[in-house]
């Protein structure tokens, strides 16, 4: 009876694996699994702590960093549904397709830009494959080339913030930090939050996207004839321009520099983002009316949601207080003004959203995405607590502990292990069982120059290692959300070479955050301290 209940934590993760990939639904699999060796363990006399699963569902549905993850998501389905991206594609098309090069490099300065917009690597991949290949094809690059840039640059969603993944990748290791921390007899643990893993992530998500351009602007001047300029480009004036690259870099700025700036949580930041997205989507959508007058409602209503972050940071606008001072009530009246100036903003993109027949097909892909990642959230949650109590935990810390090369042989098992996984889960069903099992351990061990892991490292290092398994033949996700796409004429085998050296890229890069961790880190220091 001892041997079964020493084995069924490894039982139990070998059925998660098994069921997993044969393709059943994850969030039942998670909690149907976990229940299953619940029952299991109570009958050869386990100790369970059922009883702790109200609460922690609880914890989970009341947990305010995740409240971003609907927020952004929104964010991203409606700038992809708005045809933003489409706008994007063109502007860069017109200001460096005339070079060699150009369009591949337009498509990932355009994939970028998504990437920090969306956060979605599916959803980017897709539109980049619809919208771009067949247009690089046209103009005569490589299959190869332009089907490695599209794949590589569509993953950037992975890496760059603001991050679906760096939101649950933050509040996943904040929970492992904490119980590392306390583990090790620190009873006043350190907070990680999801504003230190942007931080922490920005420096290695510009590094992929110049190591892209540059191998780009490489190959276009040793095989010119892969990457070649378009014979006649668009006449595209600096005002067009403006007005198609200004609104989505001013939206990305204004949500990922609320955070770093500290103007803003998260989840506040993402409530922006929403808001800013409907209205872009709402100027791009408007097709009949284009007079500076209808347009008025829209531009105010963004100004106004600038001026009002501007007006927290340098006024005290809380009204529950005994006694407000002259300055502080004219910053609250003029607070009341600029919401009235957004919600008459808002109530007229909603219109014109919704007469395009916008707004209904992304508040249902908002839906089944948010309810899908909160399923995963809860089984894995169930799955976690089960699997702690068989032991699971004991075991996974004695693997990483007895392996040979210390903190490196656990890094490199760990690393390993997500990224075979990468091949056949999804982000979110690794974070969810991997991370909680793994990252407490890991936290424990000391880096190279005796200091004790850091959880923003450790976060980018999986973040970038996630990537990377995306984009490698033959399993990548990526490559198949690419083939869907992808006409007839571009070959499979024409996708996974054209992958190789982008893979290569971030295999460098993993490297260099390993050799040189203040990557990573060093930005959080200089905003967070």
């Amino acid at each position: 009876m001892d041997l079964i209940l020493t084995s069924l934590d490894i039982a139990m993760f070998a059925v998660l694996c098994a069921a997993l990939m044969a393709g059943f639904p994850v969030a039942f699999t998670l909690a149907g699994t976990a229940l299953a060796f619940a029952l299991i363990g109570w009958l050869f006399g386990a100790q369970l702590s059922l009883g702790a699963l109200p609460s922690r569902i609880f914890g989970v549905m009341t947990n305010e960093v995740l409240i971003a993850v609907p927020l952004f998501v929104f964010m991203g389905v409606m700038l992809e549904r708005s045809k933003v991206a489409e706008d994007l594609l063109e502007a860069m098309a017109g200001l460096f397709g005339g070079r060699r090069g150009g369009l591949a490099i337009s498509v990932t300065l355009v994939g970028a830009l998504l990437a920090a917009s969306t956060g979605i690597v599916g959803a980017t991949v897709v539109t980049m494959g619809l919208m771009s290949l067949p247009t690089m094809l046209k103009h005569g690059y490589s299959p190869r080339l332009a089907s490695g840039a599209i794949a590589a640059s569509g993953t950037l969603g992975q890496i760059i913030p603001p991050s679906i993944v760096l939101v649950i990748l933050g509040d996943q290791l904040s929970n492992a930090y904490r119980r590392a921390q306390l583990d090790a007899g620190n009873f006043a643990p350190d907070s990680v939050s999801v504003g230190d893993l942007f931080a922490a992530a920005l420096i290695p998500g510009l590094l992929l996207v110049c190591l892209y351009i540059a191998y780009l602007a490489t190959v276009a001047v040793l095989r010119p004839q892969d990457a070649p300029a378009l014979p006649r480009v668009v006449s595209f004036g600096a005002g067009r321009a403006a007005r198609s690259l200004v609104p989505p870099v001013m939206l990305i700025v204004a949500v990922l520099g609320s955070i770093l700036g500290g103007i803003a949580t998260p989840t506040e930041a993402a409530s922006v983002g929403a808001v800013g997205a409907l209205l872009l989507a709402s100027l791009r959508s408007d097709g009949t009316a284009r007079s500076l007058w209808s347009t008025m409602p829209v531009v105010l209503s963004g100004l106004a949601a600038v001026c009002l972050l501007a007006l927290t940071t340098l006024m005290d606008l809380r009204v529950a207080r005994d006694a407000i001072p002259f300055a502080d009530m004219g910053g609250i009246v003029m607070a009341v003004v600029l919401c009235a100036v957004i919600a008459w903003g808002l109530f007229v993109a909603l219109r014109r959203v919704w007469r395009a027949d916008v707004l209904a097909p992304v508040v249902h892909a908002t839906a089944r995405i948010t309810a899908m990642i909160f399923a995963i959230v809860i089984g894995a949650s169930i799955f976690s607590l089960v699997f702690r109590d068989l032991g699971g935990e004991e075991l996974v810390h004695a693997m990483l502990s007895d392996l040979p090369g210390g903190t490196l042989g656990a890094v490199l098992a760990v690393m390993a292990a997500m990224f075979v996984l990468g091949f056949f889960l999804d982000f979110l069903e690794i974070t969810f069982v991997v991370v909680p099992l793994v990252a407490p351990v890991l936290l424990k061990m000391p880096m190279p120059d005796g200091t004790l892991m850091s959880p923003v490292w450790l976060a980018v290092m999986m973040a970038v290692n996630l990537q990377t398994s995306f984009l490698t033949p033959p399993f990548g996700f990526a490559l198949f959300y690419l083939r869907g796409v992808a006409p007839d004429s571009v070959r499979t085998s024409d996708i996974y070479r054209g992958i190789v050296p982008f893979v290569g890229i971030q295999l460098l890069v993993l490297l260099l955050l390993w050799f040189a961790p203040r990557l990573a880190t060093w930005l959080p220091g200089v905003i967070y301290g």
